[in-house]
């Protein structure tokens, strides 16, 4: 199967977090290994890893100092390919996070760098000389706060940093960057790994003359003052046209080896955002498959998500998306949708039949199969920079980065650890633990198995083309068609009972919930959804009983 990837289900595991397996409080390759059959009982295809290589931990191995070899928090090489066998041997492919645009200030590439004008790696990351008063060469901000640049003082000269100081930029325009960091991804690949996941991928390049960036006319009052990033329309410092050759690079490369793939996270949202997971689509020599934040956001409506799936089918018509929900860098959703329902349990259900029914690949992260909320943290508690440079109006990613819970067990902290853990386990993920759920009919581990089995067992959900229906809020509705098959979709994405008449032959299939359907009159209770498979044609579906 070359594109395994098409329609698959991947699970991402935050390594530090997933299972300690020797003591320390921290998660480990060994750790993820023994946990493995938990996940190929979901009945997912693939794992996604967070970073693994050796790192200061600055940014919690965002910021690599050495692309090929393993962290000794994590463990060692050997420690990776026992966790590639077994988990080959479960039926799961391993993907990987490459994170290219920028390395650690303790790469030896950068500490060689930095030295001098002079040195053979002199023009390996991007260096500017500062204005004539000394201060920085034009108005890029970090991600993480303050201006993108950091002055050099053996150099006389700033560096460019797109998030932490302690995370300097390559310099891709140099042809040699370009070859080794392709080196180290060929290294990944002749050990077996099975794909990448792809860091900022829109990052890679910036402009040549270091114009300054525009502002952003949509920014409001109400945005939070911490978020000075979004103040800025990033035309310059990321998103170049010479980003294309080079993922055409990458895409020769893995195209040497057989079914592997390349997913990128484009760090943008909106039109933008879609447009160039489009273009980094277009064809078969980019990537395979790209994702934004889109979905990773508070808005939860059938509008939002109809327009996204929609913008996406017609900025890219012959690109592959990739969907999620939830993710290491974002609140849990069904944290922030709460408010959109009257149960937990519901919302978490109705997510994944939604997340499962989208055309595209989909993503899910540890702990969403438990339905695990937000963890609350204390300032105290805090390990995640901009968390603890911004705090309380910016919180931080680490409530959603604390350990799996395994068991309802405070003493051994959830199955996680046998000593108290690098972030916290509290009671709301306690009550949530695998054993509270597993082998529970009514559970929302039960509802993943059961969704994603669905899924998979049914042509037109992962391989199917989506046709919407038109009707009004609360309501999603769309028809997943193959030849053959016809799946109607519909969510009621309120906590209140929603009426709905349904024309056309069309019965119920094994995947409902809170929904009454008898002789075309359709109820959806509080978080509602059913999944109608017509014996012909396709049914319509409107308001009212």
């Amino acid at each position: 199967m070359s594109e395994w990837w098409r329609g698959a289900v991947i699970y991402q595991i935050y390594p530090r977090s997933y299972q300690d397996s020797n003591g320390n409080g921290v998660g480990d390759l060994k750790g993820i290994t023994s946990r493995l059959p938990h996940v190929a009982s979901l009945g997912v295809d693939a794992i996604w890893l967070s970073p693994i290589f050796t790192s200061p931990m600055k940014d919690m191995g965002y910021d690599v100092s050495n692309y090929t070899d393993i962290d000794p928090l994590f463990g060692t090489l050997d420690d990776f390919d026992a966790l590639i066998s077994e988990a080959h041997a479960l039926g799961l492919k391993v993907i990987i996070d490459q994170v290219l645009s920028h390395t650690s200030d303790k790469h030896e590439w950068f500490a060689e760098s930095r030295r001098d004008k002079l040195n053979d790696k002199a023009d390996w990351y991007v260096w500017a000389d500062p204005n004539p008063d000394g201060s920085v060469p034009n108005n890029w901000p970090s991600v993480f706060g303050g201006p993108a640049w950091e002055w050099e003082p053996r150099r006389r000269q700033y560096y460019l940093h797109n998030f932490l100081i302690e995370q300097p930029d390559l310099n891709m325009h140099n042809p040699d960057v370009q070859d080794a960091i392709l080196d180290t991804m060929k290294f990944w690949l002749e050990r077996g790994v099975d794909g990448f996941r792809l860091d900022t991928v829109n990052y890679y390049f910036h402009d040549r003359q270091l114009q300054n960036n525009p502002p952003n006319p949509d920014i409001t009052d109400e945005d939070s003052p911490a978020e000075i990033y979004g103040w800025q329309r990033h035309e310059n410092s990321k998103n170049q046209p010479e980003n294309i050759a080079f993922l055409e690079r990458m895409r020769a490369l893995t195209d040497q080896f057989d079914a592997r793939m390349m997913v990128g996270e484009v760090g943008d949202a909106g039109d933008t955002g879609i447009r160039i997971m489009g273009e980094y689509t277009e064809g078969t020599d980019r990537l395979h498959m790209c994702y934004n934040f889109e979905m990773l956001g508070p808005n939860f409506s059938a509008e939002h998500f109809r327009s996204v799936i929609a913008r996406f089918q017609q900025g890219a018509p012959d690109g592959w998306p990739s969907w999620s929900f939830s993710n290491h860098d974002v609140p849990r959703h069904v944290t922030r949708w709460a408010k959109h329902c009257v149960d937990l349990d519901a919302l978490a259900k109705q997510a994944v039949a939604m997340l499962m029914s989208f055309e595209g690949t989909i993503g899910i992260y540890q702990g969403e199969e438990l339905a695990q909320p937000e963890t609350e943290m204390e300032y105290h508690e805090l390990t995640d920079p901009p968390g603890l440079r911004f705090w309380p109006e910016v919180k931080g990613r680490d409530g959603c980065r604390t350990p799996m819970v395994w068991s309802k067990k405070a003493n051994d902290h959830g199955g996680f650890s046998e000593v108290k853990p690098w972030l916290p386990v509290k009671q709301p993920q306690l009550d949530r633990a695998v054993d509270t759920q597993d082998g529970v009919e009514a559970s929302v581990l039960t509802a993943y198995r059961e969704t994603i089995n669905f899924r998979k067992s049914n042509a037109a959900l992962w391989s199917g083309i989506t046709e919407f229906v038109e009707i009004a809020e609360p309501i999603l509705a769309f028809h997943r068609k193959t030849e053959g098959q016809t799946l109607t979709c519909i969510f009621n994405l309120s906590p209140e009972t929603v009426k709905l008449s349904v024309e056309g032959k069309a019965a119920v299939t094994g995947l409902a919930q809170a929904a009454n359907y008898s002789e075309g009159a359709l109820e959806l209770g509080a978080n509602g959804f059913v999944y109608l498979e017509a014996a012909e044609g396709q049914p319509t579906v409107r308001m009212g009983s």
